[in-house]
C-alpha cells in the first residue's frame, strides 16, 4: 500500500515484501487470501497516490523529497503518461521508479480516476499472482524436500533467485521497449495529450 502512495517503494520494494510474506503460505486457501490482500493493498496504495497527486501534486513534486527524486524522473513519468495513456499505467507497475511516480503523475494530469483504476487493477492482479505464486511454490517445495534432501534450502534459494533474475530481465526488456516514450523530444507530436486520456472525473 505504501509503495505507490508515499514513495516508500523507492526504498523498500513491494516485490520483496510480497515474496517474504508468500513463503509463509501453507495451503492453496492461504495463497488465495494473500493474493487478494496484496491486490487490495496495492489498489489502495495506487488510489492514495492518485488522490495525493490530484490534491497535492505540485507540492510533492517540488518538495525536498520530490526534488531528491530528480526532475528527470518526474519528467519521464509525465511524458510516458502523456504519450502512452492507459498502457503506461499498466506497464509502470513493473518498471523501477516509475511504479511509485506514475500514480501521483496520473492524479496531476486530469486523467479520470475510474479509467486509472481500470488500467491499474489488472496490473496489480498480475503482479500479486506472480510474486505470491512463486514465493509460495518455492516455500512449499522446500517444506516437502526438507526431510529428504539436505540441500533443500539451496533449492528454495535457487528458485527465488531465478525468479528475481527473470523478473529483472523482463523489467529491463519492458523498460527498453518503452524508453522512447519517456525521452523528451520537442519536435515529437506525441507530447500532445491524447483527448481520450484527459477525461475529467
Amino acid at each position: 500500500m505504501l509503495e505507490t502512495s508515499v514513495l516508500v517503494g523507492l526504498v523498500v520494494p513491494g516485490d520483496t515484501i510480497v515474496i517474504v510474506a508468500a513463503t509463509a503460505v501453507g495451503s492453496f486457501a492461504e495463497g488465495v487470501v494473500l493474493v487478494v490482500v496484496v491486490i487490495v493493498g496495492a489498489l489502495i496504495g495506487e488510489s492514495i497516490g492518485f488522490w495525493l497527486g490530484r490534491w497535492l501534486g505540485p507540492r510533492i513534486r517540488f518538495s525536498k523529497l520530490g526534488m531528491r527524486l530528480g526532475e528527470d524522473n518526474w519528467t519521464r513519468a509525465e511524458l510516458y503518461l502523456r504519450r502512452r495513456g492507459g498502457p503506461a499505467i499498466f506497464l509502470s507497475r513493473f518498471l523501477p521508479v516509475l511504479h511509485s511516480l506514475v500514480p501521483l503523475t496520473v492524479g496531476m494530469s486530469g486523467f479520470a480516476y475510474r479509467r486509472f483504476i481500470a488500467w491499474t487493477a489488472p496490473a496489480c492482479a498480475l503482479w500479486a499472482i506472480a510474486y505470491v505464486g512463486v514465493g509460495a511454490a518455492a516455500a512449499g517445495t522446500y517444506r516437502e524436500l526438507a526431510d529428504r534432501l539436505h540441500y533443500a534450502g539451496y533449492v528454495f534459494v535457487g528458485v527465488i533467485a531465478l525468479f528475481i533474475l527473470i523478473a529483472y530481465v523482463l523489467k529491463r526488456i519492458i523498460f527498453r521497449g518503452e524508453a522512447r516514450h519517456m525521452r523528451h523530444d520537442p519536435v515529437d507530436s506525441g507530447d500532445a495529450p491524447r483527448p481520450q486520456d484527459g477525461v475529467k472525473d
